[in-house]
This record gives structure tokens, C-alpha cells and sequence, in this order.
């Protein structure tokens, strides 16, 4: 064996070596049934097609190949299903950036010009993504891989929406749903993001009324000021009209509990086209609705005088219009809905769209959890996953967006008013919606999907599956939504664990970003320093669902392990012929420690304890393998061979962490014994 471990040397051979063996790829369906072998699958949440891997990336596929390891080695079919997402308005959104660079818009190409555009665009990147999986040591069955947007992945999403459109869970209608003017989108409620922002309180006098607002540009379109009906001060005005200011339209005053007593002046504005609440208050009153801010993020022709001018300047102008009107202007901090790409206010809109009745399918993915069928790991996340499952609204599924699975909906007129849902045209005269279905539509059918269109008998043989395993902050967007999903198409929960990884800050704790200058690329780190010394500083010591620290010196403090596994390596290789040490009378207690350790971290494994699974085989070899039992040799109290077979046992229970340095240690030593990657788990 040379002096010193050179990953560069080894990792790129050794993986092309496990690829060619076929030991990624599991026997299929047919074969497992007929095997009686124990399956276990693990469905690998698609990255992204068009960004590259960052560092929380890395830190799942880690995880979830540890665990794919493991399991392969102790002898069962581990499936690792891998893939690609569309990711629907996140691809568009890059691309559409990209077109600005040129000096082009979407809005310069017609609907198939544009898809094919962007396909061509992700089909390039895809590729890459898939090698960066790689290039982390990623044993996943390549050649199962799926991408969102192929044409059986596809069939099956229309399948599913029709089955919930037969079984009355579609509907269409016109609610106030989330809008992006700039993305040029709607969004369910997950997607958009809150930030405090500093704005300004503004009071308007209303006659009869004093009204305190954040957007007097929306009072264009009032139809209602409310009052709470248990003020004592304004109760006596309930049911009596009053002016809109800038208007000649008269609304009524109502009374509504919604409106809280001590905010502002005690009565508010009811915009029912432009805020939630208000729509609310609008469905209970029977308002009439005025939209007076449109999908352009202009004023409309409903604005009057005002039509055309965007949200901003609308509001100068009518601030400047009010004039003795307007009694007082206060700053005041607000929470404000953001839209979680280009951080641009959201605008709530009345729009028509495409929902799922959520209530029957939220009520069966709780019952999973209830019966502990689905288990979620990671402290607290279980009652998050509750909470949103219990307080759901109906889900928005329509995108207006090219990028993303068309909606299998036909009219027979402009109108709009009745559909048919079909994979194509019903006949001449047809015109197809021109929605796309939401992103986590189709990823939330992930795990039943990827199995029904794979190898033959896959789905019966491997779903349910074992472990899904990604980040916290995709619990209510994806987890919830496959358990939604695929017990409705099933009858049967995904998975029965999750297994939640924290976010992966640097390491001052800091969140990391490329703003903040602090985000590190893992693939960098694995050139330098070594796939396995990034692999064991991204889990060493991490819990579920808590966050970690990760940074260079992380890594770099990493590569010595590997160094210390190839140098125990060379002393077992290299011990002199003439001093063999034939009997140790510390043979039976090393034996004794060896399988204490073999028991204590497959236990650690079984239960997804990664992080303590990693530190407990860290320290038992650097601190018990190493400084102790190498030094009780060297003093003749164990055994050669007794210290080989120890080494040995130790190289298999390092491989999952670090598979690269164990499997050219294992090259170097037991090559005639096949590759470690498929060598048993010790008992």
C-alpha cells in the first residue's frame, strides 16, 4: 500500500467499478417475489433538473445512501429509485432570467416554441445533476431513473386527476387565490413566504367613518366597510350607507366579527377582490366583487380614472387625490405574503381556478399517522404535519405557467363554463385550458409513479416504501402531500418512516447563501478533500430534524479519518514476518468489545440514527481500533490474525459513511473476497 490515501487515485475507478457490477440495481418486482427476498426502498426526492447540487442536496443523498448500503449489505433488495423534477415555476423563473440577459421575453414565443425551449434547456443540465449524485457516492439503480415530465410519469398524473375529478374532488371556480404579477402566476398558500416589511398606516375619512389601511389604492374597489357588532361606538350605523372616497358609489356598513375592536379606528375597508379576509367577509355578506388591480399588476378599467397606472403609482395618486380625506399617516410593521421566488408582494386576486378537495384526503394521511403506519422522525415535526393536515384549504392545483404537465381539461367554448376532462380533444370545436398542473401535483404522486412506470411488478413488490428521507423545510409542501396522494391512489401510506435532515448552515451556525458569501459547493470540497471527508462532516453527530454546522475546516479535519483508516490499513498489510504474534491473551476481550460495537451500530442504523451511527463507529475506530487494540498488538496482547479479522469487520462497518477509502482498503487486502460494497453485514 502507498504512504498516504489519495482519493484522487481511487474515488472515479471505484465507482465506475460498482456501477458496472450491477450491484445498484436490485432484482425487479417479478424477480423479487419469486426470490422471497426482503426488499427495501427508498424513493430519492428528485433534485431539481436545472440547478446544480448544493449542500443540502448532499447532505440527503448521504443520508439516504448510508442507509441504501446498509441495507444491501445486510443481505435485502435495497432499491434506490432516483430522479429529476420539472420544478415548474423555479425552471421557468431561470430561464426566464436567462432570456432578460438576451434581451428577450417569454412573451416573444408562442406556448410549444417556449416548452421546447426549456425542455432543451433542462435536458443538458440533467446529465450533470445525475453526475453530481455521483460524484457524492450515490449507489442509486441508475437505470431506474425517472424525470417528472416522461410521457408514462405523465399518463399516470392524468390518470390520478381524473380519478379525483370521477370521484367529485376537482371543482372549478373563482376564488381569491395567490397571485405573482411579476412570475406571472398563482400560488397555494405553502408556497408564498411572510416577511415583515415597514410600511405606512393610513386613515380615511369615510364620512360616518374612519377607516385605517396599508393599501388605499384598493378602496377603489370597496364594497363594504365593516364595523365588530359588539362596538358600542359605531353599532348603531350597521345596515346604513356611506360614500367611497374618490367614488360616486355607495356601500354599506356591515357588521362582522371579524374585525378587531382596538386595531386602527374600529372599522375596517372590505375589498373582497384584494384581501382574504375581506373575501370572506364578502361570501358571509353577499358583496359584490371589483377587481380593480389586474393580473399585469396594473389598475383596471374598474379604477376609473386611475386605469393603467401600477400598484405604486396608484397609490401616490389617490394618497395625493384624498387630501383633507386623508387624516393620518403612521408607519407601521406588517406581516406581508411574499412570492417565494422573486420575493415580490403577493396579490391576492379573484381568479378561476382548478382545486382539490382536501378534507377526505388530509383525514386519511392522519389516520396513517395515528396508526403509526407513516412515522415521522424528527422532534416536533410529527404535530407540524398535524397541525397542517387539520387546518388545510382546498388546493389551488392551477399554474399559469408553459413549463409543467398541461391540465387535461377541454371547453366547448370560450365561455368556460362546462369541461371534460380528457388526454385529448374531445372533438372539433374544443379548446384546451391552458393551465399547467402545480409542480407538487405531480411530485406528490412521486412514490406510486416511479414504481408503477419502473421494472416489471416494481409497485407490488417495493411500495410501500421504507424510508423517505429529505429536508424539514419540505414537509408540509411534499411529505404531506405524497402521504395526501398516494393513500388516496393506493389505499396505502408511501413510506414508513421519515426521516427529516436539518439545514445544513456554516459553521458559525449561520444559514447559508450566496449573498452572505458563507454557501459552500459540496462537489469543491470533494475534489479537495475527499468524497468521504465531506460525507462524514455533513452527518457526524446529526439528529433528525435538527440543524447542523458544516464548513471547510469541517471537512478538512474529516480527511484525517480517511488517512487514519488507510494507515491502520498499512500496518496490518506491513506487520513483520518475523515478529508474528501468533496468540494475544486479549484476543477474547477484543473479540468480545468488536461485536458489542457490530451490535450497537447496526441498531443505530435500523433506527435511522445516522448521526450518532456515524460518531459511535468514528470514535470506536479512531479512539478504541486505533489507539488501543493497534498499541495491544504492538505489545503482543492480540493476535495478528485476530487484529486483521477485527480490521476487517471494522472496513465493513465504515463502508456505508465512507465507501470510498474502504473499498480501496479492501482492494489492497481482500480483493479475492469480491467488493466490499456487496460483502455481508456482520451478525
Amino acid at each position: 500500500m502507498e504512504k498516504n490515501y489519495d482519493h484522487t487515485q481511487f474515488e472515479d475507478a471505484l465507482y465506475k467499478k460498482w456501477e458496472e457490477s450491477g450491484v445498484f440495481t436490485p432484482p425487479t418486482g417479478e424477480e423479487l417475489k419469486k426470490s422471497g427476498q426482503k426488499p427495501f426502498t427508498i424513493i430519492m426526492p428528485p433534485p431539481n433538473a436545472s440547478d446544480p447540487m448544493h449542500i443540502g442536496n448532499a447532505m440527503g443523498v448521504v443520508v439516504e445512501d448510508i442507509f441504501i448500503r446498509y441495507h444491501r449489505m445486510k443481505g435485502e433488495a435495497a432499491l434506490w429509485v432516483p430522479g429529476t423534477d420539472h420544478a415548474g415555476i423555479e425552471t421557468q423563473y431561470v430561464f426566464e432570467k436567462r432570456l432578460s440577459k438576451e434581451g428577450k421575453s417569454r412573451f416573444d414565443f408562442d406556448r410549444e416554441t417556449l416548452y421546447k425551449m426549456i425542455w432543451e434547456y433542462v435536458q443538458g443540465n440533467i446529465n450533470v445533476v445525475l453526475s453530481q449524485m455521483k460524484k457524492i457516492g450515490a449507489s442509486a439503480d441508475w437505470s431506474r431513473v425517472k424525470f417528472t415530465l416522461d410521457k408514462d410519469i405523465v399518463k399516470e398524473v392524468i390518470t390520478a386527476f381524473k380519478k379525483l375529478h370521477e370521484d367529485g374532488l376537482i371543482y372549478r371556480a373563482e376564488k381569491l387565490v395567490n397571485y405573482c404579477t411579476k412570475c406571472g402566476t398563482t400560488y397555494s398558500e405553502l408556497e408564498v413566504e411572510h416577511e415583515d416589511r415597514e410600511d405606512k398606516l393610513y386613515t380615511i375619512d369615510y364620512g360616518l367613518l374612519k377607516v385605517a389601511t396599508t393599501r388605499p389604492e384598493t378602496m377603489l374597489g370597496d364594497t363594504a366597510v365593516a364595523v365588530n357588532p359588539k362596538d358600542k361606538r359605531f353599532s348603531n350605523l350597521i345596515g346604513k350607507t356611506i360614500m367611497v372616497p374618490l367614488t360616486n358609489r355607495e356601500i354599506p356598513i356591515v357588521g362582522d366579527e371579524m374585525v378587531d375592536i382596538k386595531f386602527g379606528t374600529g372599522a375596517v375597508k372590505i375589498t373582497p377582490a384584494h384581501d382574504p379576509n375581506d373575501w370572506e367577509v364578502g361570501v358571509r355578506h353577499h358583496l359584490p366583487i371589483i377587481t380593480v388591480i389586474g393580473t399585469n399588476g396594473k389598475m383596471t378599467e374598474e379604477a376609473g380614472e386611475y386605469a393603467g397606472l401600477s400598484v405604486s403609482a396608484c397609490r401616490e395618486k389617490v394618497i395625493s387625490d384624498l387630501g383633507e380625506k386623508l387624516t393620518d399617516i403612521k408607519p407601521y410593521l406588517h406581516n406581508v405574503g411574499v412570492c417565494y421566488r422573486c420575493h415580490r408582494a403577493i396579490e391576492p386576486l379573484p381568479i378561476k381556478q382548478f382545486f382539490i378537495k382536501v378534507k377526505p384526503l388530509a383525514e386519511k394521511a392522519l389516520a396513517a399517522l395515528d396508526s403509526k403506519e407513516t412515522k415521522i422522525l424528527g422532534a416536533g415535526r410529527d404535530k407540524i404535519l398535524r397541525h397542517w393536515l387539520n387546518n388545510l384549504r382546498d388546493w389551488n392545483i392551477s399554474r399559469q405557467i408553459v413549463w409543467g404537465i398541461r391540465i387535461p381539461v377541454w371547453y366547448k367554448d370560450e365561455s368556460k363554463t362546462d369541461f371534460i376532462v380528457s388526454e385529448t380533444s374531445p372533438g372539433d370545436g374544443y379548446i384546451q385550458e391552458t393551465d399547467t398542473f402545480d409542480t407538487w401535483f405531480s411530485s406528490g404522486q412521486w412514490p406510486v409513479v416511479t414504481l408503477k412506470t419502473n421494472r416489471p411488478g416494481d409497485f407490488d413488490a417495493y411500495y410501500p416504501t421504507d424510508v423517505m428521507e429529505t429536508g424539514y423545510d419540505i414537509l408540509p409542501f411534499w411529505v404531506m402531500r405524497m402521504m395526501m396522494l398516494s393513500i388516496y391512489l393506493t389505499g396505502k401510506s408511501p413510506f414508513k418512516q421519515v426521516y427529516l435532515h436539518g439545514l445544513v448552515r456554516d459553521e458559525k451556525g449561520q444559514k447559508m447563501s450566496k449573498s452572505k458569501g458563507n454557501a459552500i459547493n459540496p462537489l469543491y470540497l470533494c475534489e479537495k478533500y475527499g468524497t468521504d471527508s465531506l460525507r462524514m462532516a455533513l452527518v457526524m453527530s446529526t439528529t433528525a430534524g435538527q440543524d447542523s454546522n458544516t464548513g471547510e475546516n469541517k471537512v478538512r479535519g474529516m480527511r484525517n479519518f480517511g488517512n487514519k483508516i488507510w494507515n491502520a490499513g498499512r500496518f496490518v498489510v506491513e506487520k513483520s514476518k518475523e515478529d508474528v504474534v501468533v496468540n494475544g491473551k486479549m484476543d477474547g476481550e477484543f473479540v468480545s468489545k468488536l461485536s458489542e460495537v457490530v451490535t450497537e451500530v447496526s441498531k443505530l442504523l435500523d433506527d435511522l440514527k445516522v448521526g450518532l451511527a456515524s460518531e459511535t463507529i468514528y470514535s470506536e475506530f479512531w479512539h478504541w481500533f486505533c489507539d488501543e487494540a493497534i498499541e495491544m498488538n504492538k505489545q503482543k496482547m492480540i493476535s495478528d490474525e485476530v487484529l486483521k479479522n477485527g480490521y476487517k469487520t471494522m472496513l465493513i462497518l465504515l463502508h456505508p459513511f465512507v465507501p470510498f477509502v474502504t473499498e480501496a482498503v479492501w482492494h489492497e487486502m481482500f480483493v479475492d473476497e469480491g467488493m466490499l460494497i456487496s460483502y455481508p453485514w456482520p451478525k
